[in-house]
């Protein structure tokens, strides 16, 4: 079984984007290439880093999350940020 994960990511222009994928790496690229949301596509939001990453076993939690945190102001989202562990 395939992992999915819901992710946040910050754009060069300081501002987050919420997202889910089954494969981080083609994810990020395909953000940071234009190709991926309409919101990442313009040039003043590339490029973008994963500053927020959960894990989960279905793509329906993933999506699911994705919407809890949508719903969220940027200063929960700052804070759920904050909380993420550095490697």
């Amino acid at each position: 079984m395939m992992a999915a994960y819901t992710y946040i990511l910050e754009c060069a222009d300081g501002t987050l984007y919420t997202g889910w994928t089954n494969d981080l790496a083609k994810r990020l690229a395909s953000h940071n290439s234009g190709s991926g949301a309409k919101y990442t596509r313009p040039r003043s939001k590339r490029p973008a880093r994963f500053v927020h990453v959960e894990e989960f076993s279905t793509k329906e939690e993933a999506m699911s999350r994705e919407c809890e945190i949508k719903k969220m102001t940027r200063d929960n989202k700052v804070a759920l940020i904050k909380e993420t562990p550095r490697s």
